[in-house]
């Protein structure tokens, strides 16, 4: 074991982060080694999980140190996540953001292929105040929906543009691809991530109930 894993082995943020990506595996949101999770270590830094790592057996040691400089990432120890970038860009966005996780849920991709504005409105369900900053069933609460594209840093450049507008309220879904969320706590990431796959499930089962929209 190098140095690195080991003391990643004994980093409470890692044991953390392993621990809740366990849990998302669990519930299928991230299959064939499918998403990426990162937690925030330092003002320019984070741990990253590795490329084609099975999230439902994630340890310590999968895992990458990460940082960024403007717009350069490094990573010494490995090959980390393809959208690392987009992790590091909401890390520059938002110096409060502790965690980001990307998943894969059927229901998200699905939906993301039938969200065909750049932003979806839910509003109606109680649930929506598991979104921080939501109080009332009544509020709108809007899901920016981007294009899915390989180019990674031309999608961090989108979502750089769209923040400028209006922070996104703590998640985004990719068409075709899956959803982003997180949160100023990974306690809260995990809140953001199963509330907003609740509520993307909701509006599918409706649209498949009632064909509208």
């Amino acid at each position: 074991m190098n140095n690195t894993a080991h003391v990643h082995q004994l980093n409470p943020n890692a044991i953390a982060l392993c621990s809740l990506g366990r849990w998302i595996a669990s519930r299928h949101w991230v299959p064939a080694t499918g998403g990426n999770f990162s937690i925030r270590q330092g003002e320019n830094s984070a741990l990253v999980t590795a490329s084609g790592k099975d999230k439902g057996e994630l340890s310590p040691q999968d895992l990458l140190p990460v940082s960024w400089q403007d717009e350069q990432l490094s990573s010494p120890h490995g090959t980390p996540s393809a959208e690392t970038a987009l992790h590091a860009e909401l890390y520059r966005l938002d110096p409060a953001i502790k965690a980001v996780l990307h998943t894969h849920s059927v229901h998200a991709t699905v939906f993301s292929r039938l969200a065909l504005a750049d932003s979806y409105l839910f509003s109606g369900y109680e649930m929506q105040k598991a979104i921080t900053g939501i109080k009332s069933h009544e509020q709108l609460l809007p899901l920016a929906v981007f294009d899915n594209t390989q180019d990674i840093p031309a999608l961090a450049k989108q979502l750089r543009q769209r923040w400028q507008q209006k922070p996104l309220p703590f998640a985004l879904l990719v068409r075709g691809h899956g959803l982003y969320a997180w949160g100023h706590s990974l306690e809260q990431a995990k809140r953001h991530l199963e509330g907003w796959e609740f509520l993307i499930h909701c509006e599918l089962e409706r649209i498949k109930l009632t064909g509208l929209p």
